[in-house]
């Protein structure tokens, strides 16, 4: 998360809106989101609706009792359709935001060669 943090500038270049969800609820996400400084949406999903939308509900995933999301990375359009997503059940891993933004311009090499120097863009010889 805090390397998302340090390039929310490179996302909001390529139109990419961060977004997290938690099962804990709102005052233990706004303290979570306070103390780590996290100034992309979180948003507190206590009753798990997204989490199972999405398939990601780890029932008894802490402590063996409580439930709490699969950790899970996705991109999805502004249609709403997944166009990629990283599933793990280790909440450890997690993708890098270099390799998230690596996926971000190969979905969209337009918009990523319209972002290099344009010394850097092929052109006419």
């Amino acid at each position: 998360m805090r390397s998302l943090q340090q390039h929310q500038g490179a996302f909001e270049a390529r139109r990419v809106r961060l977004i997290a969800i938690s099962v804990d609820p709102v005052p233990i996400t706004r303290d979570h989101c306070a103390k780590h400084d996290y100034t992309f949406l979180f948003l507190s999903d206590p009753a798990a609706e997204v989490i199972r939308r999405y398939d990601l509900l780890h029932q008894g995933g802490k402590l063996g009792t409580v439930d709490i999301s699969r950790p899970a990375e996705f991109l999805i359009d502004s249609g709403g359709t997944v166009r990629w997503r990283q599933l793990t059940d280790n909440y450890r891993v997690r993708v890098s935001a270099e390799e998230l933004l690596g996926v971000i311009d190969a979905l969209d090499p337009a918009l990523a060669a319209a972002r290099r120097p344009a010394a850097a863009r092929p052109g006419p010889a």
